[in-house]
């Protein structure tokens, strides 16, 4: 199913009913059931982020994000399988060499899911051809599902590590099928339990150089939208930061839907009534949307900036991080006192809130969103650090 890019959005919304069904067994699971799996492929949104040559819509920032938001709306782990597999698979259509974006992607019929971790946790032994590549990777999001799995490294050459003109060793990232990797679980966790993120490793793995890629690279093979000149980090950053407004919208909702019927023990209304929770609705409500405007904003503007035909600034590339991380802490705030507003019943399991706490203060752990991004954008700010490739 092919897709515009302004049909992103409606595809997630239809799948609220399913969701709402099935990710009580996606926990139970610890991955998405294939019934979700199906209705993601049924609705386009699997290929739909991809550019145009691995049959996506090129969406814009704009309409990702408010797709994100949706998905982890409905559900934290279906949200972040959202930001996880949709990104994984558009990243490797885009920068792959053209025989391994033939090897991966072929013909119409292929679903090509990538899920896994881009950290160059591994080693690769430059072989001819290629590759030998060793490593472990913990957090392999959307791999329970994945028919191909990512895994970052860096080359070595006798086995030493080689270094880059500017002292930095090259940071690549290989696609490799799942049946070749030896996958290790490890996920059992607080929340997000239906990502099936899994932990994995190889050893001596031979990969072609045609099914890697650089990092850090802003130069596509395949997609005219502006994302694919951006790189792979504004678009992680974009989707973190929507995955954390989705999560706390849903626990707003909800303690905002409970709050008009919940009576508390000796209260004489209910939650509603009370000036308290009345002042800090407006509050938080407030405050989501501050930071939803100011991820849009922020990503708009240096989506706007490619596209005229200009390279991306270190100054934009800083200013996204920094939006991502404060949307996140944001909702993190906000999640929070939905969960102590609603009392007992943000702690019966099986509730959406009480999901959506747990996968908040799950998600909120990423390192991608820590504190880091905040000194690392100052420093760039202050003139004390010229370039941070990890922003």
């Amino acid at each position: 199913m092919t897709m515009t890019t302004t049909q992103g959005i409606e595809a997630a919304t239809s799948l609220r009913a399913i969701t709402a069904e099935q990710a009580p067994l996606s926990e139970a699971n610890r991955t998405l059931t294939q019934v979700q799996v199906d209705s993601l492929w049924k609705s386009g949104l699997m290929t739909w982020a991809n550019p145009a040559e691995a049959g996506g819509a090129e969406p814009s920032f704009a309409e990702l994000i408010e797709t994100w938001i949706e998905l982890a709306w409905q559900d934290g782990s279906l949200g972040w399988i959202g930001i996880a597999n949709l990104p994984s698979a558009a990243a490797a259509a885009a920068y792959l060499p053209d025989e391994g974006f033939a090897e991966v992607f072929g013909g119409p019929s292929h679903h090509t899911t990538i899920g896994g971790q881009f950290f160059p946790n591994g080693l690769g032994e430059m072989v001819d051809g290629g590759y030998s590549i060793s490593g472990a990777w913990n957090f392999g999001s959307g791999t329970g599902h994945a028919e191909y799995v990512a895994a970052g490294f860096m080359p070595t050459s006798d086995g030493e590590l080689l270094i880059g003109d500017d002292g930095i060793p090259p940071l690549l990232v290989a696609i490799i099928p799942a049946d070749e990797i030896t996958f290790t679980d490890g996920w059992h966790v607080q929340g997000l339990k239906g990502t099936g993120s899994y932990d994995y490793e190889v050893a001596d793995r031979f990969v072609p150089t045609s099914r890697t890629f650089e990092l850090f690279t802003r130069s596509p093979l395949r997609g005219a939208s502006p994302a694919f000149s951006m790189g792979l980090m504004p678009i992680t950053a974009a989707g973190h930061a929507a995955w954390a407004l989705g999560v706390a919208k849903s626990a707003l909702d909800d303690v905002a839907e409970l709050a008009v019927d919940k009576v508390r023990m000796g209260d004489e209304a209910s939650i509603a009534h009370r000036l308290t929770f009345q002042r800090g609705l407006s509050h938080h409500q407030a405050m989501w949307r501050a930071a939803r405007l100011l991820v849009t904003t922020t990503f708009a503007e240096a989506e706007a900036h490619v596209a005229s035909g200009q390279e991306l600034t270190t100054e934009l590339r800083a200013d996204m991080r920094v939006a991502a991380t404060y949307a996140t802490e944001a909702s993190r705030v906000v999640t929070e006192w939905a969960h102590l507003q609603a009392g007992t019943a943000a702690i019966r399991e099986g509730s959406r809130l009480e999901r959506a706490f747990r996968d908040m203060y799950t998600g909120t752990q990423h390192v991608f969103i820590g504190e880091k991004t905040y000194t690392d954008a100052a420093k760039i700010r202050l003139g004390l650090l010229e370039d941070q490739l990890g922003l």
